[in-house]
């Protein structure tokens, strides 16, 4: 199998946003720490999935069916991320609307 490398244009990548060096090694470590608890099948049938919400932008942590990939256990569930993007929608619209004068 050959992977040829592919150079995509600036315009077509997001914006990265800097995460600063403190947070990127432990974000390391969880990768690490996640690996090696399933490789070890600690969980059996079941794999733990670390993820950032798009929206909120809140780490979330997953207990997944390896096979089927159903969520058997999320932390924060999915109606608490919904909860903080609502209220994060609300809280800009409110500071939008023009003062009373």
């Amino acid at each position: 199998m050959v992977i040829s490398s592919i150079k995509p244009s600036n315009d077509a990548l997001p914006e990265a946003q800097q995460v600063p060096l403190a947070e990127s090694a432990q974000r390391r470590q969880l990768i690490q720490a996640s690996r090696s608890v399933n490789e070890s099948g600690m969980l059996g049938q079941n794999e733990l999935v670390l993820l950032m919400d798009r929206a909120t932008h809140r780490p979330i942590i997953r207990i997944e069916d390896r096979e089927t990939h159903e969520v058997i256990l999320q932390i924060p569930p999915e109606y608490v991320l919904r909860l903080a993007q609502d209220a994060h929608a609300d809280s800009a619209h409110i500071t939008s609307l023009p003062a009373d004068t």
